[in-house]
């Protein structure tokens, strides 16, 4: 790239719309001579013209003494603010000579720049735009003055700027704060020495509350110490300051105290003020500086406290989740202090936003304790409840998703505090027929198992609602439970009389008149509405011609039982579980043949045995979706009716019907909540140490002069290093995993960058080192991005002197799940030499696995989802490993994944499938299957594919690519 010929190129803030360039630019000449017009329009349509031809790299010299003689002097606007973008891109100085360059090479002295004679004139009129009568007129040019950098030019304008500190009007001085900043930090030594001090007096003084807070912006970057005095003296007023002003306090809170911690106290009062701020910007910063500075007691409740104010009083989705990801911060270093609040916290369920409450009721149950738990059942009831109310728009729109969440919420409580499991399963069965029963049937599964003292109130209510079950894999669960734990006679014979009450007498199969009239009505309905053209009589006695639509009518009486209804639909799968349960009522009722009756037991084998009859000829003749299934229904009724009917069967397998499958689900259930409690344990996280050569701090013997405060932010430090926790511990080597190296060792500035993802945001701290002997002027880091990204807080310019370094920040913003690269260039000018200097930056590659957290759904969720979502990436295996398990457990720690699957890791098999699922930060599902299998002809490799899908292309492609990478096998195993 080719030298820039002025100035323009160093900064350039602003963009002109391209109409001007209609048909071309226009000469120098024709520019100059249009200045020259009387018309205002025609001057600006001739400035807008010369500056988008010298930022197109014309020089045009003769231009700069047109507009000083016609434009500089106008009192249009827009042509003013033509001029100093014009001002703003012009060369300011005059072109070294080729036999100063050449000195310059052979190592002679640099060429001097040498400010061009005309913009004498133009600081003359910046000048008399300073001391202009009109406000506005002063703070443009003051707010322009804060975009140039050159230090000749600014030099004759101080004493104007300074005298702007004292105008009567508040747009003038605000912007003269500011511009007393941008010169003191470009030229501080040198034009404006006394700048803190200047802007201190002027702070005292100032009542407006923008010129405030620009004023205390310079302090708070230039001279710390004026800054904390200032504060000091105005402490019990800065909520008067505006939030601007509050937010600016909190920044120089907590520079001040990680520079030295011993200046907590200082600050204490102004935090607490600040947490009852009326803005929920200022409140909330207060409590998150309040968290990371302190981790006493005192301090974390009254952070909580403000976090819950805000969740409850803000209308934004967003604040509420950014506000519960605090919380969950929170709850884990400090779980007694949540658990104060949390009813409150609950309060956010009211929500119309159902990921809203799925966050609240994430972060609220696992702090649920004995104590509170009566209290939380109640109020989730309460919201159970409230789905069932159709007058509820709020509860409507959510739908099942959010009545299936309170359900999983009242059965994890039920199961950890078994005291509340009787209050909650009675109303929860009211919600069997909904669109939320499967939930509801598998939590009344498992109280019925543990709770032996609940089945009989239970069963009673089961069988109370069974007509109105219509959902076929509820019904399955509940003629599973009437089969296995109707343990008395009278349960037995209500169970057993209701069911086949429901389920009416065989043959289960539409018979030929129905389905004739069945196909009547479907075509009737099919043919739409008649139209029928008749004359009628109106009430005055004349003749009317009426057109009307006729129907057939719909027969929506229909009587027929749920159960029915599905056994003739074609359910072979309910078929079976009914033949079972049949057989096991049966069975269960010859032990109480003295009670019921034995033609009563001999009446009830054969319904049962008539009924098996009819499902088998159900199966055999309809033809459904389960029909491949014939087989093994028929066997399984087999294996009924010979346990019913022949008394050696029935010796054999009496036992093995009644008892093994209740203590195999007794099993289930042991193995879920130990699983559980292992997952509890390993997320606990781990208790830190302090170093032994580490210094102890005794509260107890510091200076009783507490500064600015009426409490100390460190009150819970010695008890913290007593107990072995210390604060935050050392992140050194995760940081170190994402540390990029941008440049070269021997390149003139090295660049390395720490990457921080932080769900929906990527923060870059890029380290810049001059490792050259001169000083480094606009120095900027210009960043680009591929993929989902987009780059909302780009990297200012900065001064780097010799051998010196800084650190610059830029914050990236991701939408969606897909692998993106940052890239960029180091551009800079050379003090000494004005010369410009690129340093081309290595991409750094976003991982996906960033973005990727291990999730659990249920199988149906599973086969929901796959069945929904349209884009899939299939990947062969191909990997050196040749067990099954281990294969399966590379897979999953590699993609961060979780295996909803469970493999008893004790069999040796030759084929295993597996499903994995995980979910994005961005709410995004990832589903993916193993079929894996080991081949014998294959020399023992492992051969199959990896199928995976989700609803969006970029993860499916990206997370198809880490397979495909990390596949191969584990560093440390061979080929086997």
């Amino acid at each position: 790239m080719p030298p820039p010929n002025n100035s323009n190129e160093s900064y350039c803030t602003f963009t002109l719309a391209s109409d001007v360039t209609a048909g071309g630019l226009p000469s120098q000449e024709d520019i100059a001579k249009n200045l020259e017009n009387s018309d205002p329009k025609t001057k600006r349509h001739a400035l807008k013209a010369a500056i988008m031809a010298m930022l197109g790299g014309e020089a045009m010299p003769k231009i700069i003494m047109q507009v000083i003689r016609f434009c500089i002097n106008s009192d249009d606007k827009p042509l003013k603010k033509l001029c100093m973008l014009y001002w703003e891109v012009v060369p300011k100085y005059q072109e070294p000579t080729s036999e100063e360059l050449l000195r310059a090479a052979s190592g002679g002295a640099p060429a001097q720049r040498k400010l061009l004679p005309e913009m004498i004139l133009v600081c003359n009129a910046l000048m008399n735009d300073l001391n202009h009568p009109n406000e506005y007129v002063r703070g443009s040019m003051l707010r322009f003055l804060c975009k140039v950098k050159d230090e000749e030019i600014l030099g004759p304008l101080i004493p104007s700027i300074k005298s702007c500190l004292e105008h009567r009007h508040a747009y003038v001085r605000k912007n003269a704060a500011l511009a007393v900043f941008h010169a003191h930090r470009l030229h501080g030594e040198t034009l404006i020495p006394d700048g803190p001090e200047l802007i201190e007096a002027f702070l005292s003084a100032e009542t407006d509350v923008a010129a405030r807070r620009n004023a205390f912006l310079m302090l708070f970057n230039t001279n710390e110490d004026l800054a904390i005095q200032f504060l000091a003296k105005n402490m019990d007023d800065v909520g008067k300051y505006g939030d601007g002003f509050a937010l600016l306090v909190l920044d120089l809170t907590r520079r001040v105290c990680r520079k030295d911690p011993q200046q907590k106290s200082r600050f204490v009062r102004v935090l607490f003020q600040m947490l009852g701020s009326g803005s929920a910007a200022v409140s909330y910063e207060a409590a998150w500086t309040l968290v990371s500075l302190s981790s006493s007691p005192t301090a974390i409740r009254a952070a909580a406290v403000t976090y819950t104010n805000l969740l409850n009083s803000q209308n934004d989705n967003n604040v509420k989740l950014i506000v519960l990801e605090r919380l969950e911060g929170l709850k884990k270093n400090h779980p007694k202090v949540v658990q104060e609040l949390l009813m409150d916290i609950l309060r956010a369920l009211s929500s119309p936003n159902p990921d809203i409450c799925k966050k609240v009721l994430d972060v609220a149950m696992d702090i649920v304790t004995a104590r509170n738990v009566a209290e939380v059942v109640a109020l989730l009831k309460r919201e159970v409840t409230k789905t069932a109310e159709e007058n509820d728009a709020s509860n409507e729109a959510k739908g099942a998703v959010y009545r299936n969440m309170l359900i999983r919420a009242i059965h994890g409580c039920a199961v950890r505090f078994p005291d509340v499991a009787e209050s909650v399963v009675h109303t929860l069965m009211d919600f069997l027929s909904t669109d939320g029963g499967m939930q509801v049937i598998i939590f009344v599964r498992a109280i019925v198992e543990q709770y032996p003292a609940l089945r009989a109130p239970l069963i009673t209510k089961l069988l109370g609602g069974l007509e109105d079950i219509s959902n076929s894999s509820v019904m399955c669960v509940c003629l599973w439970i009437l089969g296995e734990y109707c343990e008395t006679a009278d349960s037995v014979q209500e169970a057993f009389d209701d069911i086949v009450t429901q389920l009416g007498d065989p043959p289960f199969v539409v018979q030929p008149e129905e389905k004739a009239a069945q196909e009547k009505a479907a075509a009737e309905a099919a043919a739409g509405p008649k139209l029928i053209t008749k004359n009628v009589v109106l009430a005055d006695g004349t003749y009317a011609t009426q057109t009307v639509y006729s129907e057939a009518k719909i027969q929506t009486d229909d009587s027929t039982p749920h159960l029915r209804k599905m056994i003739i639909g074609g359910d072979v799968f309910l078929g079976s579980i009914l033949s079972s349960c049949l057989t096991k009522l049966c069975l269960r009722a010859s032990d109480f043949s003295q009670e019921m009756g034995a033609p009563k037991v001999k009446s009830m084998t054969v319904k049962a045995v008539l009924v098996m009859c009819g499902i088998v000829k159900m199966a055999e003749v309809t033809v459904t979706a389960q029909k491949s299934s014939l087989a093994d229904c028929r066997e399984r009724v087999t294996l009924c009716c010979r346990a019913l009917l022949d008394p050696r069967a029935n010796s054999l397998l009496k036992g093995t019907l009644l008892s093994e499958g209740k203590a195999t689900f007794g099993n289930f259930l042991r193995t879920l909540k130990e699983k559980e409690a292992k997952e509890i344990k390993k997320t606990k996280p781990e208790v830190l140490t302090a170093q032994a050569d580490d210094l102890i701090h005794f509260r107890q013997l510091r200076t009783m002069a507490v500064q600015g405060g009426d409490m100390d932010l460190d009150d819970g430090s010695d008890l913290d290093r007593a107990t072995g926790y210390v604060d935050g511990g050392s992140l050194l080597s995760s940081e170190l995993s994402h540390v990029y190296q941008l440049s070269g060792f021997a390149d003139p500035v090295y660049a390395e960058a720490l990457v921080s993802v932080h769900d929906y945001d990527i923060s870059l701290e890029i380290l810049i080192i001059n490792r050259t002997p001169n000083t480094l002027s606009n120095l900027t880091v210009e960043l680009a991005t591929m993929g989902d990204m987009k780059i909302v807080e780009r990297p200012q310019s900065h001064t780097v002197g010799p051998l010196d370094q800084i650190t610059i920040r830029a914050s990236i913003k991701v939408s969606s799940t897909e692998t993106g690269h940052i890239f960029g260039t180091i551009v800079y000018e050379d003090a000494s030499t004005l010369e410009k200097g690129f340093v081309n930056l290595n991409d750094i590659h976003m991982d996906i696995m960033d973005y990727i957290r291990p999730a659990t759904c249920t199988d149906e969720m599973f086969r929901s989802m796959w069945a929904e979502f349209e884009w899939e990436n299939k990947v062969a295996i191909s990997t050196s490993i040749g067990d099954l398990i281990e294969f399966l457990d590379h897979i999953v720690k590699s993609t961060n994944m979780r295996c909803l699957t469970p493999h008893d890791r004790s069999e040796k098999g030759s084929f295993l499938a597996a499903n994995l699922y995980a979910r994005s930060v961005f709410g995004e599902d990832a589903l993916v299957n193993v079929s894996v299998e080991k081949k014998d002809d294959n020399d023992g490799k492992l051969a199959g594919y990896i199928r995976i899908r989700s609803k969006t292309q970029g993860i499916a492609l990206s997370l198809g690519d880490r397979i495909t990478s990390v596949q191969r096998g584990l560093p440390d195993v061979k080929a086997q």
